[in-house]
């Protein structure tokens, strides 16, 4: 990653320094909910959320907002449900495009430039558009208030298989063509040659699924409508009712249901770089 040095030839750079506050003002209008969100979460009731200008820090911080909100709702089992939910579609999604995107990347048939274009065409179709629908088929597949039925439209996705497949257009040609000399078959290619050579895309992928996934609301609030199967999302939405829009409190939910989301990037950044594969043909 390129750095922009601030002096050039012993000359300030104020084209570097006006970049640098440009970028600055965008994080920091991007980070302004967070911040106001976590601080309104340790707010006491005697402080007062929506003054102006706004304070972030509390003057008397209190961990009480999420000690009730843990205590007078059942977060464990909304934790539960979402994790499962997003582990199980995370792992059905990168099988399903992974085994999707290896023959439209590295097959030749009869109508793959078509089925590729009709496949990554849905991507320009609304959620909304499909959803009654998708509805219709759960309820006549039993799938309503099931764990299967909040994962159900999320089995594949036509950007995962898209994402797939441009990653697997770059994998050297030589290592399939060594693996089928060796006797493998097209799956084994596909298992030992092809993923271990995208594990960066996979990874990609994955985040970009488990916090779609996660953050859900408007797919679980349709197919589920029994407390023992809520998410995250309908269980702080949930609190709104509760608490009469104690805006402590569902700030405080708020927290606790994006704290997940933000550990697990932090752990999984790190995995999400260009590998070569180049490496692994002699020249």
């Amino acid at each position: 990653m390129g750095v922009v040095k601030i002096t050039s030839g012993g000359r300030v750079n104020y084209r570097a320094i006006a970049t640098y506050m440009v970028l600055i003002a965008i994080a920091i209008a991007m980070l302004f909910p967070l911040f106001w969100l976590v601080g309104t979460a340790f707010k006491s009731p005697t402080e007062n959320i929506f003054q102006v200008p706004p304070q972030f820090i509390p003057r008397e911080p209190t961990f009480g907002n999420f000690v009730r909100v843990w205590q007078t709702n059942p977060f464990g089992r909304y934790l539960f449900n979402s994790t499962l939910v997003a582990v199980l579609t995370v792992g059905l999604n990168l099988l399903f495009c992974s085994l999707a995107a290896y023959p439209l990347a590295r097959l030749n048939f009869w109508g793959r430039d078509f089925l590729l274009s009709a496949i990554v065409s849905t991507i320009m179709i609304p959620f909304q558009i499909v959803m009654i629908p998708l509805y219709i088929l759960a309820v006549q597949l039993g799938l309503r208030n099931t764990y299967l039925g909040i994962i159900f439209p999320s089995l594949a996705s036509a950007f995962g298989i898209f994402l797939l497949r441009q990653a697997f257009m770059g994998v050297p040609k030589e290592l399939e063509e060594a693996a089928r000399i060796d006797g493998c078959s097209e799956l084994g290619i596909w298992w030992h040659i092809m993923i271990p050579s995208v594990r960066p895309a996979l990874m990609t992928l994955a985040i970009f699924v488990f916090i779609g996934s996660w953050s859900d609301f408007l797919w679980p609030l349709i197919v589920v409508d029994r407390p023992e199967y809520y998410t995250m999302p309908l269980g702080v939405a949930n609190l709104a009712g509760t608490f009469s829009l104690d805006w402590r409190i569902v700030a405080a939910g708020s927290v606790i249901s994006i704290a997940p989301v933000l550990l697990l990037f932090l752990i999984v950044q790190r995995y999400i770089v260009p590998t070569d594969t180049a490496t692994g043909v002699k020249g």
